[in-house]
Order: C-alpha cells, then structure tokens, then sequence
C-alpha cells in the first residue's frame, strides 16, 4: 500500500509538471497519464517477441504501484545500453518470457513510497537500477537499487550514470585492482562503458589507456586515451611495438577470438576481464551462425597455463550482480564513490543523443551500427521528430498492429537532439 498523502502528491504533480515546462492536462495529472475509468495508464515500449526492430512497440500499460520496499519514480530519462539490444533479439542466456518492457536503468522523481521505505521523500530526484520495466513513464524498483542524485545533475546524466560507471568501478578497481602507473586495454573506447573507463583512469597517477574504436569516432574520444587504434586494425602488434611486455589489465566486451589476443597481451600478474560478447551480434535477429563462429574462436582456456604465466582471467555481470547474487550493499558503497567523483568534477557521464520514446527504433539501430560516442539516452519528455510522429505506432496492451516490413525506413532520416 502506497503512503501517498493528498498534500505530497499535489506537490509532486506540480514538480513534475514545472520539471516538464507544462500545464496540467485536461481530465488528467498533469504528469503525463491517462485515466480509463479509475484505471491509470501510462506509456511503455513493449518487446513483443524476440526478434528484429519490428519486434518494438510503444504502448499504453496499466501504471504499477509500489509494493512493500519499493519506490514508484516517475521517469524523466532512460539508459539505452548494448544488452537491451541483446535482449530484444532473444540472444541471453535464460530470457525472460514476451511480451515485456526492456531496459534496466533511469532517472526521475520519486512520486509515491511503498510501506517500510525509508530515508527517501516524494519529490526526490532519483536514479535507479530496474530489473527490466526502465523504458516507461513510470516504475517501481526496490529501495536498494536506488540512489539520490546531486542537485547539478540533470536526468540525462543520472540515466546515464549506473551501468556505465559501476560497471567500469567494479572491474578496474574491484575485480583487476588498478593502481599507480598500470595499463589497461579498453575495447569500445568510445561507447558508454569505455569512456567511463578512460575518466576513471584518469583518476589514478600515470595509467596509460590503449583503447580501440572506430576509425571516425578517434577525434572525439581522442584526449581521454593515450593510445588509439582502428577497431578493425591489428591492435595486439600495436600495443606490443608501444608496449613490448603487454598491459597490466584487458577490458573486453566483444568476446570471439579477443579472448585470446587479450590473454597473449597479458603482462605477468595481468588481468583479463569480459563483461559482454557483441561480436554475437552482427544482423537485426539473431544469428545461430555468429554465435558459434564466436563460440569456436573463443581461446580454451587452460588452467595449468595460466599458472605457469602468472595471469587471471575473470568475467563481470552487474546485472547478475545485482539482481541474481544480492550485493546490492556493495553497489551502493560505489556508487557513492562514483558520486564523490562527480562531485570533485573527475568524472562526467558522456551524452550522445536524446530519442523520443517513438524513436526506440532508430536509437537501437544507431547502438547496432556503433554510432554513438558514449551513452544513448531514450528522453520520456522529448518530442519525436515530424517524421517519427507520423511513423510511430502506438497500440493498447490488448491491441496489436501488424508488423513493420523489413526494409520500409530504410532511407529515412532521423535527426535526434545530438549532445
């Protein structure tokens, strides 16, 4: 049961409505919903079935209370991140059963709080962890996977902020133990987690960052690593002519035949982390075929070996982290470092673009064709594009439309609010 006074929730609706810049709708909250009878409802993007883009929709869905320990937040932005792609095409271990809402971050304002909720207020500004249900005017998550934001950062950033940089805490400091004057290799230098990477090494005295990236993305992301190499480039000679002992820590999200050029790059006492396997991911569905080509060039690794070279190798999942092994607590003591860091103005979260959420499509695709330089944010509030909003579909939770054909937008252009 929701502790929601009469007084505190006309205070939010009016927060929400001047976080917003707009006049409470006729017949509704003010906040964006929509009333059926005593029925609210909100919008969501809805994975119908595992597949390709088609697969998305945007839809109306009952609005979700808080339950005991929970918090409901009304959402301003959400994290768009290169597993929700994964999620969508079906390409996980376990998935969970369709029709559901993806994504596993955001940002907004607490707007009620479930029964033994303490040390947060309605009116907070908030970012938090989702076990999927993130891409939708509202949710409710438990309390631990919560986090109040600094009054200087705006939703885009906090929707930006969890995944990323727990993700690059955890592994360089938890897991590989970065110190003074070590080297790390980052692939995907200029995603969301690479750059979180390069600003968290920064942090430490006289750590050298090799990193890989697309060629044309190197202007942008050129000051925050040391050493820069085409993605497609033979980077392990690269790094050896630059660093003939190798580097003291790998970070790698491809997988596939990576694995073993990040072992062979390994100094002794080094550390190879894979947090992801994009190189899974080559077409819009999922393909049996890129999977076992990345299976099969995955290097068997050999224990006895690795005692001999003095090496370790370790993989990280902050989503099974949080939601399968509990270490919530230990979570939260980062992400209060992280927000010290922010605070002291030794890390930024990088914004690449802000999509309507009727432009899921189009900021997916741009994920799939690593576009983007830093984090892709779906923006509750954002006006879609003329094009989109003639574009998009909108169905009712009961309601289907038929499927887009393959191909239909293949020359249409989008222009999203580009940071």
């Amino acid at each position: 049961m929701a502790k929601e006074g009469v007084e505190k929730a006309e205070e939010t609706e009016q927060m929400i409505e001047k976080e917003a810049g707009k006049e409470p709708a006729e017949g509704g909250g003010g906040d964006g919903s929509h009333r059926l009878g005593d029925a609210q409802e909100m919008r969501a993007v809805v994975l119908a079935g595992f597949g390709g883009l088609n697969k998305l929709r945007l839809s109306r869905k009952a609005m979700p209370e808080p339950q005991d320990g929970e918090l409901k937040i009304r959402v301003k932005a959400c994290g768009l991140n290169f597993i929700d792609l994964m999620v969508r095409q079906g390409n996980i271990d376990n998935p969970p059963k369709t029709p559901l809402v993806p994504g596993f971050e955001c940002s907004g304002i607490v707007e009620a709080l479930g029964d033994s909720v303490k040390g947060y207020e309605i009116g907070d500004r908030v970012m938090a962890f989702v076990n999927y249900n993130a891409w939708a005017e509202v949710v409710c998550t438990p309390v631990e996977f919560v986090y109040k934001i600094p009054d200087d950062m705006s939703f885009s950033e906090a929707a930006a902020f969890p995944m990323n940089f727990v993700t690059a805490y955890m592994m360089l400091f938890e897991v590989a133990n970065l110190r003074e004057g070590m080297s790390v290799l980052v692939h995907s230098a200029g995603g969301g987690v690479g750059q979180a990477v390069a600003q968290l090494c920064s942090t430490v005295p006289n750590v050298t960052v090799f990193g890989t990236a697309s060629t044309f993305k190197h202007e942008a992301i050129k000051d925050s690593v040391t050493h820069l190499f085409d993605r497609n480039a033979d980077y392990v000679q690269e790094v050896k002519r630059i660093s003939a002992e190798g580097v003291d820590i790998v970070l790698d999200c491809l997988c596939g035949d990576n694995t073993g050029k990040g072992l062979s790059l390994l100094k002794p006492l080094g550390t190879y982390i894979l947090y992801g396997s994009s190189n899974m991911v080559t077409g819009e569905t999922k393909s049996f075929f890129s999977f076992a080509k990345s299976w099969w060039q995955v290097e068997k690794v050999n224990p006895i070996k690795l005692y001999e070279e003095n090496k370790v190798i370790a993989g990280f999942s902050l989503l099974n982290l949080l939601f399968k092994q509990g270490r919530a607590g230990l979570i939260r003591g980062v992400v209060e470092k992280l927000i010290g860091l922010y605070n002291q103005k030794k890390i930024k979260p990088v914004v690449d673009s802000l999509w309507a959420l009727e432009e899921v499509k189009e900021a997916m695709q741009r994920i799939h064709d690593r576009g983007n330089i830093g984090k892709l944010i779906l923006d509750v509030e954002k006006t879609p594009t003329p094009l989109m909003a003639n574009d998009s579909t909108e169905t009712s939770e009961a309601g289907e439309e038929e499927e887009d054909h393959e191909g239909d937008s293949e020359n249409k252009e989008r222009m999203p609010f580009i940071q």
